[in-house]
């Protein structure tokens, strides 16, 4: 059976689409930049990180992300100071 020419076109039309939008990143533009949640679970339990889930008062944890970005350090290595600290204390 063959096809019209509107219908060779629109199929064509969709094979671009489907080109363009559906690619992944490759990987030199990303080589190592994310890791999938196995691997970055992994890498967390040979550091000996365990996940510890808490519910906190919005206000404190905008001033928590001011201190993050005042310090430069990320949240984790905040969290940890600011625990132990409190401990210790």
């Amino acid at each position: 059976m063959t096809m019209k020419k509107y219908e060779l076109e629109k199929r064509k039309a969709e094979k671009l689409h489907n080109d363009l939008y559906g690619a992944s990143t490759p990987d030199r533009f990303a080589a190592g930049a994310v890791l999938d949640k196995k691997e970055q679970r992994k890498l967390d339990q040979a550091k000996g990180l365990v996940p510890f889930a808490c519910k906190l008062n919005q206000d404190l944890i905008k001033e928590l992300h001011a201190l993050c970005a005042e310090r430069n350090v990320g949240i984790n290595d905040l969290m940890d100071e600011l625990v132990r600290k409190g401990l210790v204390g």
